[in-house]
């Protein structure tokens, strides 16, 4: 672990101003550290208002006023807030408590409650009333269809619930910002994974936490695991271990793997940059991309940039430009270098950006100024990703770029993985496809395009929400068709 100091993509640990940076972000109310509090209160015309006005007076906005008892001349009430933090949440339950006649109660911290007991679970899909029921689904009636599994094994994916399966693998070591927390630390983050994946495609999918982080034992017990699972949703591994991860499970098993953190955020940004494109009228083949980032996330959105026709693409990472002449690149750099243009536009971020068309940023907060943004070309693209604090603010940016992004949920255009892998990996079941290739990867990015309409197309308005009706069943009928167009890639019936 990093000493609890947020991480970049890269898995290096933010230096103290960049901490500090994402530290202020994340000190503005926010649902995630919502609170309840219960009050006794008189029952007086002016109690609400009193109490809403303590609250935002300590820094908190209500969002709920409940009275959940009344009394002749006393009140309980339930007043849940948004809140900065914890130190925040505090202050305004102090506040609280100095509003005259206010006993207060219970406090609730919303985010553990909707934790408690865990977040998904297994259900049967009949009802076990009576001994038929048990003789269907158990012994004796269960062993005719194991006899019929162990002489044909490919009837799993119509009698098991491997069809409809995805084990959600994480080895603890780059969980979100926070960095190499462990495989337990990890498991309510893999678990809201399994949840969305039910809610938006409807598949059963499960988190496995392991407790090991060397790559033989992770391939190894993937692989031993793989026969229930109709696809590998790889988490929150660490660069570069979660190349060879991915590499080895892809060459090694008869099911897709799918590296979420790299895969899913370049389906996004690929996406996001196809509607951009469109706002400001220009061809991926024509404008010159910056990229801030050669992590999981950065590899992955530079290949299938290229495969979408991008041509004009110089990547930097903390050393600056990735160029050829770099002593001692590692594979994956040398790769990187190999298919930019870094030796083209100077060695820092500062000078590569100068006519840049887009900016595509998946690193360290707060690295380009508005000079920086100012000296890009007319009618700009800034793609700021780094969450919660981005290589740019925003707002800033705006000034100068035509169009902005974020990885933010209080930013119009929010790039989120959510976006895309529910649909991706419905498509994938639904063809029973074998493997995932960049073919599939890049019309799920079309597919999430083509769902914001050229009626609804601007530049705050260049991805559909999460729950938008036909997003995820347009990127998995999208993905499906790209499956079954490779002959090499979906299972014989």
């Amino acid at each position: 672990m990093t000493n609890g100091a947020p991480i970049d993509d890269v898995g290096r640990e933010l230096p103290p101003n960049a901490v500090k940076a994402v530290q202020q972000a994340m000190s503005a109310p926010s649902v995630s550290y919502s609170i309840t509090v219960r009050l006794e209160m008189p029952a007086r015309p002016a109690a609400v208002s009193s109490i809403t006005t303590a609250v935002e007076e300590a820094g908190g906005v209500v969002t709920a006023v409940d009275v959940s008892a009344s009394g002749i001349d006393r009140l309980q009430v339930d007043v849940t807030c948004a809140t900065g933090g914890e130190d925040d949440a505090a202050r305004i339950v102090e506040a609280l408590g100095t509003v005259e006649g206010v006993t207060i109660g219970r406090v609730s911290d919303r985010t553990f409650l909707a934790h408690l007991g865990g977040k998904i679970e297994i259900q049967p899909k009949m009802q076990i009333r009576h001994r038929d029921d048990l003789s269907l689904i158990y012994t004796p009636g269960v062993g005719r269809v194991s006899q019929q599994l162990a002489a044909h094994p490919e009837d799993a994916v119509r009698l098991t619930i491997k069809r409809n399966t995805v084990a959600v693998v994480t080895d603890g070591s780059a969980v979100l910002g926070l960095g190499n927390i462990g495989p337990i630390a990890a498991l309510p983050v893999m678990e809201g994974k399994a949840a969305l994946f039910k809610r938006f495609s409807g598949i059963d999918a499960f988190p496995l936490c392991l407790d090991t982080q060397d790559v033989d034992e992770i391939v190894r017990t993937v692989k031993i695991v793989a026969p229930v699972f109709a696809g590998i949703n790889l988490e929150d591994i660490s660069a570069p271990r979660c190349f060879e991860v991915e590499d080895r499970l892809r060459a090694e098993l008869d099911i897709p793997v799918f590296h979420d953190d790299q895969h899913g955020t370049a389906i996004v940004a690929v996406g996001a940059l196809t509607n951009a494109l469109k706002v400001v009228g220009k061809d991926i083949g024509d404008v010159r991309i910056v990229q801030s980032g050669a992590g999981a996330a950065g590899s992955a959105i530079l290949r299938l940039m290229l495969a979408a026709g991008a041509r004009d693409v110089v990547l930097a990472d903390v050393e600056g430009i990735i160029r050829a002449d770099r002593p001692n690149l590692e594979p994956t750099l040398a790769w990187i270098a190999e298919a930019t243009q870094g030796d083209r536009y100077g060695a820092t971020l500062t000078e590569a950006m100068v006519g840049a068309d887009v900016f595509i940023g998946v690193s360290a907060p707060n690295l380009l100024t508005e000079a920086d943004i100012a000296a890009m070309a007319p009618n700009s693209i800034v793609f700021a990703m780094a969450n919660p604090v981005p290589e740019v603010d925003p707002a800033i940016a705006t000034r100068h770029a035509a169009v902005v992004a974020t990885g933010r949920s209080d930013f119009a255009n929010q790039i989120n993985n959510v976006l895309a892998f529910p649909g991706v990996f419905r498509g994938l079941l639904d063809a029973r496809s074998t493997r995932i290739t960049d073919d599939m990867l890049l019309a799920a990015a079309h597919a999430l395009a083509g769902v914001v309409t050229a009626d609804e197309l601007n530049a705050t308005y260049i991805v559909p929400s999460v729950f938008h009706p036909h997003l995820h069943t347009a990127i998995a009928a999208a993905v499906k068709a790209a499956a079954e167009a490779d002959p090499t890639a979906v299972a014989p019936d």
